[in-house]
């Protein structure tokens, strides 16, 4: 996960000189500082910040992976990563729900009552799709 992070505190360290140029060329206007930029340059390096710190405090919990290791090789990475629900169909409900969220939030928040409904029942399917016999809640 060292690369991930990297990745992210180089992105925000990016985002933070872009937001040092901005500020400074905005204090300079007769209107003085555009606060709306400021604050979104300044809110997306904190958010790369805070993914960048994530990263690295669980990539130290977890066991070393073969990809930060500049000696590894491809046939390291074998086995399975995680499980993956190749036919899932709540992840287009998902979807949809979440489309229907934002078209009430833009046409009128009537309809974000009838979105709300659909976009829980779509979260609860998806969490609890495979929780069957055994496994069930």
């Amino acid at each position: 996960m060292k690369t991930e992070a990297r990745l992210f505190y180089g992105v925000g360290i990016f985002i933070t000189l872009v937001f040092l140029l901005y500020t400074f060329w905005t204090m300079n206007d007769v209107r003085g500082i555009e606060p709306v930029g400021v604050a979104a340059l300044l809110l997306t390096a904190g958010l790369f910040f805070m993914c960048g710190f994530f990263l690295s405090w669980s990539g130290k919990k977890s066991d070393p992976r073969p990809d930060d290791d500049p000696d590894g090789e491809i046939s390291e990475i074998e086995g399975d990563f995680g499980f993956f629900a190749p036919h899932s169909w709540w992840p287009l409900i998902l979807g949809f729900a979440c489309a229907l969220l934002m078209f009430g939030a833009a046409v009128g928040w009537w309809f974000v009552i009838f979105s709300v409904p659909v976009l829980l029942i779509a979260v609860i399917g998806w969490t609890f799709e495979f929780f069957r016999g055994e496994n069930s809640v």
